[in-house]
């Protein structure tokens, strides 16, 4: 029996930037596949339209970019994921019925499992810095490793007091300029905020704090080796880049949409950090 041709893409206002279609677009190549993933430019005013006609446009389902992560959890049924998350990106149907997750969660996990195996082996205290869309996601993966206590340095505390009235007392959130005296503590450090990211501010921390056996994971992939992820390799931690965890969160919508679960290769990943490398 022949499979039909199934479509699905990534939603955004703006979208070219996007990766999305090069990730998927590889897999179903690489596999075969009857299949396209596309862009589609949507601005917010015609959003909730598009996505309710999202079958009849073609698409089994789809990814969700800003500025629609939110709105799109209040237009379908979304999982205890994205609802803690407080946001939804990716979009897929059972049985006529439009389902949302958000991958994130499984992105970071799956990409510090890949990139630093046993990294959770005896950790009790994370810190993450920043308390934004992101931050939840990696919070509420953390929470389901068991972690014990996880700080949220965040330059504005309430921001950072919302994630523990929100998950409870495994955070403890604490003002930005405490990040340095909460590394000594830390089997885990995870930078979740724009800083060190190509064209903004450095992130400044002294890695020297953090025990020898610590794993740093910075979100960041432009560029793809942050000046934090070069810190700690210079102290010989686990260093985990933000490119990993963009490649791993695509692995739960392409599942779900073509029924096969893909695998992040060395060849993927080399032909996304080619595009991402300047012009």
């Amino acid at each position: 029996m022949v499979e039909p041709f199934k479509a699905a893409c990534v939603i955004g206002w703006p979208v070219a930037h996007s990766r999305s279609p090069m990730i998927h677009n590889h897999w179903i190549s690489q596999l075969g596949l009857d299949a396209e993933y596309r862009r589609e430019g949507v601005p917010p005013e015609q959003f909730a339209d598009f996505v309710s006609h999202l079958a009849e446009r073609g698409y089994v389902g789809a990814n969700v970019t800003v500025p629609h992560k939110e709105v799109a959890l209040r237009l379908a049924d979304a999982d205890a994921r994205a609802q803690a998350v407080g946001a939804a990106n990716t979009l897929w149907f059972e049985r006529g019925v439009l389902k949302a997750t958000n991958t994130d969660v499984e992105g970071f996990i799956g990409n510090l499992d890949a990139s630093a195996p046993g990294w959770d082996h005896e950790l009790r205290t994370a810190v993450v810095l920043g308390a934004g869309g992101s931050a939840r996601a990696i919070v509420f993966g953390l929470i389901e490793r068991g972690i014990a206590r996880i700080y949220i340095a965040n330059r504005s505390v309430e921001r950072a007091k919302a994630l523990r009235d929100q998950f409870g007392k495994a955070i403890d959130p604490r003002p930005f300029g405490e990040a340095n005296q909460l590394l000594g503590e830390a089997g885990l450090l995870v930078n979740t905020t724009t800083l060190g990211m190509s064209g903004q501010p450095p992130l400044a921390l002294d890695l020297d704090r953090l025990p020898a056996s610590a794993t740093v994971a910075d979100i960041v992939y432009s560029p793809l080796e942050t000046a934090l992820l070069a810190a700690a390799r210079r102290r010989g931690l686990r260093a985990v880049g933000g490119l990993g965890m963009l490649l791993h969160q695509a692995v739960g919508g392409f599942e779900r949409w073509f029924g096969i679960r893909p695998q992040v290769t060395d060849e993927l990943r080399a032909l996304v950090e080619a595009d991402l490398l300047p012009k």
